[in-house]
C-alpha cells in the first residue's frame, strides 16, 4: 500500500506553475506516513503530466518495485495504491502473450494489463485499489478505484488543471488548488458520519466513487467516469438450500483469505472475539505452519466495553502469537484532536480511536499487514438495528407506507410538535419519508436525519437537511437500473452500505487509522465474489426465523469456532463516548463546540447545549451526535485555522 499523487495540465503556459518535482515532492512529503519506504517522482516528456509516490514495500521490497513505474518502452506510467491478489494468474497470462517483466510487483501486472487489454483492465484485476495512469500516445490519464472502495482516490478539477491523490491534504498542498469548504456536504456528513461516495466536505475537491474508473484526454476540461462492476452479475435470487449456501460461503471465504495472505513482510490480524474476525484466525491458521499473529484492544477502567475474554478464547484455541493493548480517556484525548489530519475529512465513527491505537501497536511490533472483519454485518443482516430494520420494513412500514399520501402528510403534521417535544427525531423522520414517498432505507445510520437537522441548523441553512435526500434517492436509482428493477429488501440494504457507509466511513476509518501508522488492512469479506454471492441470496435463508442476526454465517461456521464464540451476544467494537463525553470531556466538548466559527454560524448553539447538558445529566443518548459535532469541529479548527467563514 502506498501514497499517490500527480498532477495533469494542459495549457502549456501555465506549466511551470501546475507540475514541478518541488510541487510533486510537497504533494507526497504530505502523505509520507502512507509509504515511509521510499519516494519518487516522474514527469512525462511533454510536461502535461507528472506523479509523485510514497512507497510501503509489501511485495518485491527490492528497489525494482518501486513507483512511479513504466513500461519498458517508456509508453505507460503508473502510481498505484493497494494489493492485487490475482496479479500472479495476470502475470502467467500476460507472460503467456509475449510480455516481458522486470519485477515481481503487481503494479507491472496492471501497466501491462492495460497494454493488452486497455480501460478493461479493472475487469480482470481482483483486490483493493487506486490508481492512475498515464499513456504518452493517447495523450490520457485512465484511474481507478476498486469495487467496494476500499482505498481513497480524490481529484481536483478546474478546466485544463487536473490534481489526483490518495489523500486530500496532498492536493491542498498545490500552490493552485484554492481550499474552500463545501456548503452542501455539511448535511451528508451530520446524516451519514462522513462525506458523500463522489464529493468532499472541500469544494472542488471529489471522489472516484467506488467500482469506477475515470478517462481524462488532455485538453479536454472533464473527465468521464464509467461503472465497471455490476454487485448484481449472478443470478437474481438463487434457489438453493442453507447447506449449499454455507458450504458456498466457507469455500469462498477460505479463498479470500488465502488470497489475502499474500506478502513479503509480516501479517496478522486484528481481533475482536466476534465470530468475523476469530474465523480470520481460524482460516488462516489453517493455512500457516507457525502462529498467526493477533492484535486486540481493549480500556483500562470500562471493562463492559471489552472483549478481551471472547478473545483470550481464540487465542488459547489457535495458539496464537497475541497482543494487546488498554487505553483510557487521557489515551483518546491525547490523539483525539490529530486524528482528524490523518482522516482528512471529519469520520465521526469513534472507533477511528482504538483502531488508531490497535494500528499502532500492530506497527511497533513489526507486523505491516493484518486482516480485518468489515463487511461481514452488511451482508449477513450482523445488526440488532438490521434486523429491526427488516421486520419493521415488512409490517409496519408496508402497512403505514399503503395509506393515501394526503393521509399521510395530515398523521406527519399532526404528530411532528409532538415528537420534537420528546426528541423522538427518528420515528418522525420514518412517518415523513414515507408521507413524501421516500424510501425507508438510507444506511446504517442516520446521526442527524433532516427532521432533526431541521432543529439543528440556522435557518440560512436548513434548505440543506433534504440533500441526505437526494443522494440516497440516486443510490436508488442506480440499484434498480443495475438489478433491473428487481430488488428485495436486503438487496437494497446491501446495496446502500457497499455504496456509502462501508467505503466512506468504515472502510475509511481502516484505511486512514492503518495508514497513519504505515500498515495495510485486507479485508476479506468483502471480496468481491462474496459480495455477489451474498447478494444473490434470498432473505429466507439469512433471516428464516426473523430473530437472529447473521444466521447464515453462524451456520457456516459451525465446527470451525466454538459455539460460545458463534452465539455469543453480539457487542460490536465501540469506543466509550458516552462516559468520556458524560466526564471527563465534557468542558472539553463544550467550549470546542461553542467556540466553534464553523458551527457558530452553522448551527443553533442552544439546540447543541441543551443535548450537552441532557448526555451530561443522563437523560437520553445523545454522546454519538456530541461526537460527530465535536468531530466536525476539530477538523475545521486543523483544516481552516480557526479562522472565521466569509
Amino acid at each position: 500500500m502506498c501514497g499517490i499523487g500527480g498532477v495533469l495540465c494542459s495549457t502549456e503556459s501555465r506549466i511551470p506553475s501546475c507540475i514541478t518535482p518541488p510541487i510533486l515532492e510537497s504533494m507526497t512529503n504530505t502523505i509520507i506516513h502512507r509509504g515511509p519506504d521510499s519516494d519518487g517522482i516522474w514527469i512525462s516528456k511533454s510536461g502535461h503530466c507528472g506523479f509523485g509516490f510514497r512507497r510501503l514495500s509489501i511485495i518485491d521490497l527490492t528497489p525494482a518495485g518501486n513507483q512511479p513505474m513504466s513500461t519498458a518502452d517508456g509508453s505507460v506510467t503508473i502510481v498505484f495504491n493497494g494489493e492485487i491478489y490475482n496479479y500472479l494468474q495476470l502475470r502467467e497470462e500476460l507472460i503467456s502473450k509475449g510480455y516481458k517483466f522486470r519485477s515481481r510487483t503487481d503494479t507491472e501486472v496492471i501497466l501491462n494489463g492495460y497494454k493488452e487489454w486497455g480501460f478493461e483492465v479493472v475487469k480482470k484485476i481482483s483486490g483493493m485499489f487506486a490508481f492512475v495512469l498515464w499513456d504518452e500516445a493517447k495523450q490520457l490519464l485512465f484511474g481507478a478505484r476498486d469495487r467496494i472502495g476500499k482505498k481513497p482516490l480524490y481529484y481536483y478539477q478546474q478546466n485544463d488543471f487536473f490534481v489526483f491523490a490518495s489523500e486530500i491534504k496532498a492536493i491542498l498542498k498545490h500552490p493552485l488548488v484554492a481550499k474552500e469548504l463545501n456548503w452542501n456536504e455539511l448535511s451528508s456528513y451530520l446524516n451519514f458520519g462522513a462525506s458523500s461516495n463522489h464529493s468532499t466536505l472541500f469544494l472542488n475537491i471529489q471522489k472516484v466513487p467506488p467500482a469506477h474508473f475515470f478517462v481524462l484526454e488532455r485538453g479536454k476540461s472533464q473527465p468521464r467516469f464509467e461503472r465497471y462492476w455490476n454487485p448484481f452479475e449472478r443470478e437474481r435470487i438463487l434457489d438453493i438450500s442453507e447447506k449449499e449456501a454455507t458450504t458456498e460461503i466457507i469455500r469462498l471465504l477460505r479463498v479470500a483469505i488465502k488470497d489475502r495472505m499474500m506478502s513479503d513482510v509480516p501479517f496478522g490480524v486484528f481481533l475482536s472475539g466476534g465470530i468475523d474476525s476469530s474465523l480470520n484466525v481460524a482460516l488462516m491458521s489453517e493455512l500457516m505452519d507457525r502462529p498467526v499473529d493477533t492484535f486486540t484492544i481493549g480500556f483500562k477502567e470500562l471493562a463492559k466495553y471489552n472483549e478481551l475474554e471472547y478473545t483470550r478464547k481464540i487465542v488459547e484455541i489457535f495458539k496464537t502469537n497475541h497482543n494487546e493493548i488498554l487505553i483510557d480517556d487521557r489515551d483518546a484525548f491525547d490523539v483525539v484532536q490529530e486524528l482528524v489530519w490523518f482522516e482528512d475529512e471529519p469520520n465521526a465513527d469513534p472507533v477511528c480511536i482504538p483502531i488508531y491505537f490497535l494500528s499502532k501497536l500492530t506497527r511497533d511490533t513489526g507486523t505491516i499487514v493484518v486482516q480485518v472483519g468489515e463487511g461481514s454485518d452488511e451482508q449477513f443482516v450482523g445488526y440488532n438495528w438490521l434486523l429491526r430494520d427488516y421486520k419493521f420494513y415488512h409490517s409496519i412500514w408496508k402497512n403505514f407506507d399503503f395509506l393515501p399520501s394526503a393521509l399521510k402528510k395530515s398523521i406527519y403534521f399532526l404528530l411532528k410538535p409532538v415528537f420534537n417535544s420528546a426528541n423522538q427525531y427518528l420515528p418522525l423522520e420514518l412517518i415523513r419519508r414515507s408521507a413524501y414517498d421516500e424510501e425507508y432505507y438510507w444506511s446504517g445510520i442516520s446521526i442527524f436525519p433532516p427532521t432533526e437537522l431541521d432543529v439543528l441548523l440556522n435557518p440560512e441553512y436548513k434548505h440543506l437537511k433534504y440533500k441526505p435526500w437526494s443522494y440516497v434517492s440516486s443510490i436508488y436509482k442506480e440499484a434498480l437500473a443495475l438489478s433491473d428493477g428487481n430488488l428485495d429488501f436486503l438487496q437494497w440494504v446491501t446495496f446502500v452500505e457497499i455504496s456509502q457507509r462501508l467505503p466512506e466511513l468504515l472502510l475509511m476509518r481502516i484505511d486512514k487509522m492503518g495508514m497513519a501508522n504505515s500498515i495495510e488492512a485486507r479485508v476479506p469479506f468483502l471480496d468481491y465474489k462474496i459480495v455477489e454471492f451474498t447478494m444473490s441470496l434470498p432473505a429466507k435463508l439469512k433471516v428464516p426465523d426473523g430473530k437472529t442476526t447473521k444466521y447464515l454465517l453462524k451456520k457456516a461456521v459451525e465446527g470451525i469456532l466454538p459455539p460460545e464464540i458463534i452465539y455469543r451476544k453480539k457487542q460490536g467494537f465501540w469506543a466509550p463516548i458516552n462516559e468520556w463525553l458524560r466526564n471527563q470531556w465534557f468542558n472539553f466538548a463544550h467550549d470546542t463546540l461553542n467556540n466553534s466559527n464553523l458551527l457558530k454560524k452553522f448551527v443553533n448553539l442552544e439546540y447543541v447545549n441543551n443535548i450537552l447538558l441532557k448526555h451530561r445529566a443522563g437523560k437520553g443518548k445523545y454522546a454519538f451526535r456530541i461526537f460527530t459535532l465535536l468531530n466536525l469541529a476539530l477538523w475545521y479548527n486543523k483544516f481552516f485555522d480557526n479562522q472565521p467563514i466569509d
